[in-house]
């Protein structure tokens, strides 16, 4: 399991915890470090402030590498972005945007800088303006996605760019991580697993949700603004997509989605609340410890790779 991408993270394992907003906070992302993966902390729209107390109580907690998500599109992007710099993060990745113009920051100040990409153009793009790797995510994937599959995105990725590729959406086993390496990735991201495990601190509604899913049971809405989000069907994506249908406007598919993650993942209210999650769902069956899943990932990956 040792590859360029855990050369370069300095973890045990190519495993990497997606940086979820209101789900992935220190508690998560310690588990994971500790357990031999990059942990990471979802700044998505907080302050920089509070992502500042975040890194602190998780490097009080252990010495082991991790890392900051930064949603670009968050009006507290800078400030969280000098937050990185300034308490010593060592890893961010990034989403909705490009990073390129923190990247002298960040590289100045030795941070590793790894991109969420949904194309070929953008990986290109990041690894001209410097990222350390990129992080190749399907559609599979829950939460905001692009258009092109994990199967058919991977291998385009890889042939485009130098830098590691981090393959995710769509994986939740050892068969998923020997695929991904199969497709020429160097290691995974995964968010939905690990929304599930024991140190995960979201409401025990959501995480029902996700054992109950089966393979039919996520929704993509918001195709029509531009803006698609993978969840798992309830009430709100019903009534989304019906107006979505009706030819409803920007605002009003807005508003009907306002706070709907942090209802879902704080008051647990999975009926009106955005439950995101990706398409592997209907296989994560039960939660465990972030150092069990991934010792379980661990074992099943080197099985089918042989190296054992």
């Amino acid at each position: 399991m040792k590859t360029r991408l855990t050369e370069l993270l300095g973890t045990e394992y190519p495993i990497i915890q997606g940086g979820m907003a209101w789900v992935a906070e220190h508690h998560l992302a310690v588990g994971v470090s500790e357990a031999g993966g990059l942990g990471l902390i979802g700044a998505a729209s907080a302050p920089a402030e509070w992502v500042r107390e975040q890194v602190r109580k998780a490097k009080a907690l252990t010495q082991k590498p991790f890392g900051v998500n930064i949603m670009l599109m968050s009006p507290y992007a800078y400030d969280v972005a000098k937050v990185i710099v300034e308490e010593g993060v060592q890893v961010v990745t990034t989403g909705a945007g490009s990073p390129e113009k923190y990247m002298s920051m960040w590289k100045e100040a030795g941070v590793k800088v790894i991109p969420v990409v949904a194309s070929v153009a953008l990986a290109r793009r990041m690894e001209r303006c410097g990222a350390d790797a990129v992080v190749a995510e399907g559609m599979e994937a829950g939460g905001h996605i692009g258009e092109s599959t994990t199967m058919a995105l991977v291998p385009q990725v890889v042939d485009a760019v130098e830098v590691p590729v981090v393959a995710a959406g769509g994986i939740a086993d050892g068969r998923g991580i020997a695929a991904a390496f199969m497709l020429g990735a160097q290691g995974v991201q995964m968010g939905t697993c690990f929304v599930v495990t024991k140190e995960s601190q979201v409401h025990e509604n959501y995480k029902k949700c996700i054992i109950k899913a089966k393979d039919i049971d996520t929704r993509v809405t918001g195709r029509s603004t531009g803006h698609p989000v993978r969840a798992i069907r309830n009430q709100m994506t019903k009534e989304y997509l019906r107006r979505e249908q009706e030819g409803a406007g920007f605002e009003e598919l807005e508003n009907l989605t306002l706070g709907g993650l942090r209802k879902a993942v704080v008051d647990g209210d999975v009926v009106n609340g955005s439950v995101m999650s990706g398409q592997i769902a209907g296989l994560v069956k039960e939660e465990m410890s972030c150092q069990d899943l991934i010792q379980k990932l661990v074992r099943e990956t080197e099985a089918l790779l042989g190296n054992k």
